[in-house]
């Protein structure tokens, strides 16, 4: 039979095992929790990281289609146009800054030029005439450079054409300048097989923002 201190013994040391298995088990824990959230702080960083190379990229990507926005088609009977994509269209008042000349897309002032085949003798205000692109209508203008022959020539053809107006204008590379919406063609003479080309394609044409609007009722000088 066991005497007294051996089982006073035994029960201290089942005590101590037990304590000591405890403790094991909070060690375990406290490990445990310092993974957890170190690999969480891994993750949340990694995707962090991620995230921000994503919208680096989308940023750069859209940079990139702002900068080629404008360019040069090479093809057809067009050879040489120029254009633009992504344009503003929002209305506003006062002077627009452009980034072509004449421009031919872009905030504008929310009157259009009139535009039913008008030929005007002096210089219009840009962003009532942007306006009118935005109806469908191709614009003629001319520098000084132009010759009294082929003024005449190109106002002919724009009286007899309805979405379409012409006037001076003097900041530009070439004598004569085609502009629809979008679109620009420098010519040199009104002789050009492009006028008729750009007028049958533009006038109306597919990249008219507001197909069918008025051409009317606008401003008239």
């Amino acid at each position: 039979m066991a005497s007294k201190g051996s089982k006073t013994k035994g029960a201290a040391e089942r005590r101590a095992k037990i304590e000591e298995l405890r403790r094991a088990e909070k060690a375990r824990e406290r490990r445990y929790r310092i993974i957890t959230i170190t690999s969480c702080t891994v993750i949340v960083a990694a995707l962090a990281v991620g995230g921000f190379f994503l919208v680096d990229a989308g940023n750069k990507k859209e940079e990139k289609a702002t900068k080629v926005s404008s360019s040069v088609v090479k093809t057809g009977e067009f050879k040489g146009m120029k254009t633009w994509k992504n344009l503003g269209r929002t209305h506003v008042g006062g002077t627009v800054k452009y980034a072509m000349s004449p421009p031919v897309g872009g905030n504008h002032n929310q009157v259009w030029q009139n535009c039913e085949g008008d030929v005007y003798d002096k210089p219009l205000t840009k962003e009532n005439a942007v306006h009118s692109l935005e109806h469908g209508a191709v614009w003629v203008t001319y520098s000084d450079k132009a010759s009294k022959e082929d003024i005449a020539a190109l106002k002919a053809r724009v009286e007899k054409t309805k979405y379409s107006l012409m006037s001076p204008y003097q900041d530009q590379d070439a004598p004569i300048v085609l502009n629809a919406w979008g679109n620009q063609l420098d010519i040199q003479k009104a002789s050009d097989p492009r006028v008729a080309a750009f007028f049958k394609k533009f006038v109306q044409g597919k990249q008219t923002p507001e197909p069918n609007a008025y051409c009317t009722n606008g401003k008239s000088s």
